[in-house]
């Protein structure tokens, strides 16, 4: 068992740190307070591959593991957790597109994606489905040369500024639960779309969240990924991914706030001593370092076993992801409180760390479902052997 990085390993995150120090570190306190969302940035990261990093080479991705792929998006979450999010559900999207798509799609779509040139959508919740996904009512009907959809999808990240929409639709009748729904790629400016308001939020300021509605949107055929009645399993094995990409950016908020703290502890003075000599003061950075260090092994373990395809894959990311997002907005809490009130104004980046981080433990699946995927696999009768 080797926990170091080997050297390929090392220059990817070298690159994706100098890009995150580059091009997002000057930008992102605007973006947060101006709700930008910076497409021309997110084309630059294509040119190095970061949008494309585990899709398929046939579309012009690099295919890497995505253990490679977690250093890459947790050097740049340490600088900008939102915006490094909206390029980790782009990855995602864009993955499910080059591994089900058909050659159509993946022609129309596949490298403008992955080059950062287009973007992505991934659409699963619904204004009444959101833990329970299974339940989803938006629905894709059959024509004569294609379907067509209706219904309406909510908290979608991009939405109204993406190209191409990854859409979980309902093909089976309204008991068919999970085995009755479908993938699909829906061109963004379809007729029939239409886009709700950008949602005011709490963090993720530098990407739009809006609801979508689809009102008879008309698409071919051969925009149906996989097969019928495949579509929760696609959504299954991409979420799969999504947690560990989200998880890895609670990791890289919480290296980026810890490495403020250390620094602000150094310089801070009060009672005429610095705030690095104060044993309480110390304690804390200690433990803040060590829950840090423990979340980014068990994420870097779950992108292993989904590496190797392991049969528990699913158990050990909701394990890492319900871990690295309580641990990593825990770490940036703390880290504004050794701060005091200057970690609460925008001045240091602690305030947007901390509210950027927070959603990580609601999306991809809240943490409280985390849970009962974790317990359902250790009521097992092997679980206590098998999950080590």
């Amino acid at each position: 068992m080797d926990f170091e990085l080997n050297e390929d390993q090392r220059a990817f995150a070298q690159t994706a740190r100098d890009f995150a120090v580059a091009e997002l570190a000057p930008h992102a306190a605007e973006w947060d307070a101006q709700a930008i969302f910076p497409k021309e940035t997110i084309a630059k990261a294509g040119e190095l591959g970061f949008c494309g990093l585990y899709a398929p080479e046939s579309i012009g991705g690099l295919a890497l593991p995505r253990l490679d792929a977690t250093l890459v998006f947790e050097e740049m979450a340490a600088f900008d957790p939102s915006t490094t999010a909206f390029i980790t559900i782009h990855n995602m999207a864009t993955w499910m597109l080059g591994t089900w798509g058909t050659e159509a799609v993946r022609e129309r779509w596949g490298e403008p994606l992955t080059s950062g040139q287009k973007l992505a959508s991934y659409c699963l919740t619904e204004p009444g489905a959101g833990s329970d996904a299974a339940s989803l009512k938006t629905r894709a009907d059959r024509t004569e040369s294609g379907y067509r959809i209706n219904g309406s999808k909510a908290f979608i990240s991009g939405a109204g500024a993406t190209d191409v929409l990854v859409l979980m639709a309902r093909t089976g009748d309204a008991a068919s639960g999970a085995r009755g729904i479908s993938a699909f790629a829906v061109p963004a400016d379809a007729p029939g779309i239409s886009y709700g308001k950008k949602e005011e939020k709490m963090g993720w300021n530098s990407q739009p969240t809006r609801t979508i509605s689809f009102d008879n949107v008309e698409i071919p055929a051969d925009h149906l990924l996989g097969s019928e009645g495949e579509g929760f399993k696609i959504a299954m094995k991409g979420l799969d991914g999504g947690r560990i990409n989200i998880a890895t950016c609670s990791v890289g908020a919480a290296q980026g706030a810890l490495t403020q703290a250390q620094s602000y502890m150094q310089e801070r003075k009060q009672f005429g001593k610095a705030l690095a000599s104060f044993q309480a003061l110390q304690f804390k950075l200690a433990d803040m370092a060590t829950e840090l260090v423990a979340a980014r092994q068990m994420v870097r373990l779950a992108a292993s076993k989904l590496d190797a395809g392991a049969p528990d894959a699913s158990t050990y990311c909701a394990m890492a992801k319900r871990f690295a997002t309580d641990a990593g907005f825990t770490v940036c809490n703390e880290a504004l409180q050794l701060h005091g009130g200057y970690g609460y104004i925008r001045e240091y980046p602690l305030e947007r760390l901390l509210r950027d981080a927070r959603v990580h433990q609601i999306l991809e699946g809240t943490n409280e479902i985390m849970r009962v995927i974790i317990a359902r696999r250790m009521l097992e009768g092997d679980a206590p052997d098998a999950i080590r």
